[in-house]
């Protein structure tokens, strides 16, 4: 359990200028290469011009265009990074030098010597390898001479260097070496998911065996046909410029995931079953097209529909080109039944009974290609495993005998999370690390195969992004180690697990290791201003971070924005807070009496995702909203509530089996809090969100009427057994295994509690959350004859709403309800 003060933290949070006065002024086109000084505190009163709503959902544009998939040249002196050109979609590449330059743009003619994120040194250190729309390039390492490779369409990846100095390369199911001294391209292994060619057999029926003696011309095109498959062999058998490559992997089957070793002489291929994903009804209509008809759009299948995989694991040996199927028997619990006590729960429901059953389980890679990893020589590979049914995680090496050895096993009897799944080989040993959430929080182990594990980081935070140092001495993370919702930058000795903070910077924070080790290029961003590029130097430990881009625009800085606080509201139903946003009315005074103050309580999208904390928001509009709310006089909340992102295993898991509960229990906590804190009148309080949180403002409204007193939904999920399998059935199992779940947790099923006006936005062409879900609840309404509800469509919006016109309209109708109801 997570045992963090009950404080609240304001978050006017820090402006990462040097010099900074209230009123920022630094504008998106001037370039300052000063690092900053100090955190200063950003004032509640933000700029001097309040926003407005038609601003907060203009174009994003105005606010200013961030750097995007920021990246080191081969020289570690050189930051790349990408920039939306205003009014388009269309992305402009920039560098800049990390001694804080101005950044300049890299024209086309250019481009291709912007090093991609799949870039590898060559043995000798001395080359960068990468690809640039598909073709292979090289880039000298000191000096920048850059080299293409390759010339064609194949669209290759770089897979990897091999012992023997050459590249490993891929493209279309096919691998290849790279000479790059000679630039020899080399192809060893083509897969191809057919049968494998018979070849001239001998007849068999009776009837072929006489035609065979009987006609001559049957006869002579029988022996020709032995002659030219035996000429075949002949010539490749003793030739060497004919080389024969390809591996036939059966009919039927579709390629998930193939990894070659370093060592150039295996491959590990995964495998599924090759049958239909999508049936003819997984379509979504769109009434606004080109051509004025309406078009059936592919959906994805539902997870009311959805099928039990499994993955067959081949392991192909490229010198004797023999294949082997590997068994997932020799795994520890392949085939327990952890799902008996849920399907008894159900059987019971329905008069019957079940008793536990042992069967192999489905199980799968968890992440395709990331879940296949050799050690520096390949002569070991470790795979990540995950049972379809969600329970377990196994990371497991194959033995000489081409045989699974679980080398780790994690079990959750909620579900598996689908982040915090890193893992590999250190460098120079055959020791592996991965990240595992067995303690209760995501942290970093390592372990050589057949021996006890090692826990590197320990505490109640959230170790991700892990990068190994060249010489194994570190292993850099990002992590949320003195709060919840600030992320800096640490490292950890592999030797002896002292573990060093890099950065101070108090929002939230990414980073990438510099290619010489010497730097980290940082994102960072605070609550109150968008991502910016940072470089710290870690040669000098105390030096502070160099700001490399300035990219906001005078007129979002100018804007009044209220700065949240950071609350820790205690729960009704455990030891740990619920940490929350709390944006105060502007003219709100400490001590103040008389519940005089209306409330809006916002819930955040995705179920497992972290709003409350100190960086910038994907929720940026939102937050602009809220600022607009708070000058009014209203006070809103935005809690990070049971199931959010953040808070380790058991906070993330108390959904298991009852979405919608947990979550509204929390909610009434804030409501409490803010009566007991904010001078909150409890019975003027208001909700809305979005997909999940669209989701959870129906069960507000629907299970706990009294709480709030009108309510917004938008693109909400009404029936989870039409969302989709990767998400829902973590969740709740599946509709077919467990009924009770989705019962208990789909707002369609309990839409006969509402008593209060609801409004729901709908966007038509959301292939996340159908349109249908609204379809159908609205009409599940209007059957219960309830009044004060009401739906808004936006035909040309997808889940994530574009359109700035949208964007104002869904946003009015809330403004209104709120107006109205509050």
């Amino acid at each position: 359990m997570l045992k963090h003060t009950l404080i609240s933290v304001a978050v006017t949070s820090a402006l990462l200028l040097s010099g900074c006065s209230s009123t920022a002024t630094q504008s998106s086109t001037t370039q300052n290469s000063t690092p900053f000084s100090a955190v200063v505190q950003t004032p509640v009163d933000f700029g001097g011009e309040r926003i407005t709503l038609e601003q907060a959902m203009a174009d994003p544009d105005w606010i200013g265009r961030q750097p995007e998939t920021a990246t080191w040249s081969a020289d570690s002196k050189t930051v790349y990074f990408n920039q939306k050109q205003a009014g388009t979609v269309v992305r402009d590449t920039f560098m800049v030098s990390v001694e804080g330059d101005t950044p300049t743009p890299v024209p086309l003619s250019q481009l291709h010597q912007a090093t991609g994120s799949d870039a590898l040194l060559s043995a000798d250190k001395q080359l960068q390898v990468y690809t640039f729309k598909g073709n292979v390039f090289t880039k000298a390492v000191n000096g920048g001479a850059v080299r293409q490779l390759t010339f064609d369409s194949l669209h290759y990846r770089v897979q990897g260097l091999l012992n023997s100095g050459l590249i490993a390369l891929s493209a279309d199911d096919a691998f290849f070496t790279l000479d790059l001294t000679t630039g020899e391209r080399k192809e060893i292994a083509k897969l191809i998911t057919k049968d494998a060619p018979k070849g001239v057999t001998e007849p068999t029926t009776y009837l072929a065996k006489n035609e065979l003696k009987l006609i001559k011309y049957i006869a002579v095109e029988h022996q020709n046909a032995k002659d030219r498959e035996a000429r075949k062999k002949d010539l490749t058998a003793q030739n060497d410029t004919v080389v024969d490559t390809a591996f036939y992997l059966g009919k039927g089957k579709r390629i998930v995931a193939s990894s070659l070793s370093p060592a150039g002489d295996k491959l590990v291929v995964a495998l599924k079953p090759d049958t239909p994903r999508q049936a003819e009804h997984d379509i979504m209509p769109a009434y606004v097209t080109k051509d004025g008809n309406i078009k059936a759009v592919p959906a994805r299948q539902r997870v009311a529909e959805a099928k039990s995989e499994n993955t067959e694991l081949v392991v192909i040996n490229l010198a004797d080109k023999t294949q082997q199927v590997l068994a997932y028997d020799t795994l520890p619990g392949f085939d327990e039944d952890v799902l008996a006590s849920v399907k008894a729960e159900n059987a019971k429901a329905q008069g019957k009974t079940y008793s536990a059953q042992k069967a192999p389980r489905d199980i799968n890679l968890i992440n395709s290609d990331s879940s296949i990893k050799w050690n520096r020589d390949g002569s070991q590979v470790a795979l990540m495993l995950e049972a379809w049914d969600n329970k377990d995680r196994w990371i497991a090496t194959i033995d000489k005998n081409s045989k699974l050895v679980s080398q780790h096993r994690l079990h959750d009897d909620a579900w598996i999370n689908y982040t915090f799944n890193e893992f590999g080989w250190l460098n120079n040993s055959d020791t592996l690390y991965y990240l595992s959430e067995e303690s209760g929080f995501s942290h970093l182990y390592t372990k050589v195969p057949g021996q006890k594990a090692k826990q590197l980081t320990q505490g109640q935070f959230e170790v991700s992004s892990l990068t190994i140092a060249a010489n194994d001495e570190y292993a850099y993370f990002k992590a949320n180690q003195k709060h919840p919702g600030i992320y800096e930058i640490y490292r950890v000795s592999l030797a002896d697990g002292k573990t060093e903070a890099l950065t101070a910077l108090d929002g939230m924070t990414d980073y990438e290791l510099s290619p010489d080790e010497t730097k980290l290029l940082l994102q960072h961003s605070t609550v109150m201003l968008p991502t910016e590029l940072y470089v710290k130097n870690l040669n000098q430990p105390n030096a502070e971070v160099k700001r490399l881009t300035y990219t906001v625009s005078d007129a979002f800085l100018n804007k009044q924005l209220v700065a949240p606080q950071i609350v820790a509201v205690p729960s009704s139903h455990g030891d740990t807070p619920i940490y929350a946003k709390v944006y105060y009315p502007t003219d709100y005074k400490p001590g103040e009496t008389g519940k005089t103050r209306k409330a809006v309580i916002f819930n955040h999208g995705a179920g497992y995702l972290q709003n409350s904390h100190m960086g910038w928001s994907v929720y940026f509009r939102e937050f602009m909203f809220h600022s607009l709310l708070a000058n009014e006089g209203y006070v809103v909340m935005d809690m990070d509530y049971r199931a959010s992102k953040g808070y380790g295993r058991d906070w993330r898991t108390a959904i298991y089996r009852q979405m919608g509960t947990p979550e509204i229990q929390d909610l009434a906590d804030g409501v409490k809090w803010m009566a007991e804190n904010a001078n909150v009148n409890s019975g003027k309080v208001g909700t809305y969100g979005g997909s999940y949180g669209g989701f959870m403002t129906f069960m507000a409204l629907f299970t706990a009427p009294e709480l709030f007193q009108s309510g917004a939904a938008l693109r909400p999920v009404a029936d989870w057994a039409y969302y989709n399998t990767a998400y829902t059935s973590n969740i709740l199992n599946t509709p077919d295994v467990d009924p009770i779940a989705y019962e208990r947790s789909s707002p369609i099923f309990h839409a006969e509690g509402l008593n209060k006006p609801l409004l729901i936005n709908a966007p038509m062409v959301d292939d996340n959350v159908f349109f249908h879900d609204v379809v159908r609840l609205h009409q599940r309404l209007i059957e219960l004859e309830k009044q004060d509800f009401e739906t808004a469509i936006f035909p040309v919006e997808s889940h994530g709403f574009v359109q700035p016109s949208s964007w104002l309209d869904e946003y009015r109708r809330i403004y209104k309800l709120f107006k109205t109801t509050l």
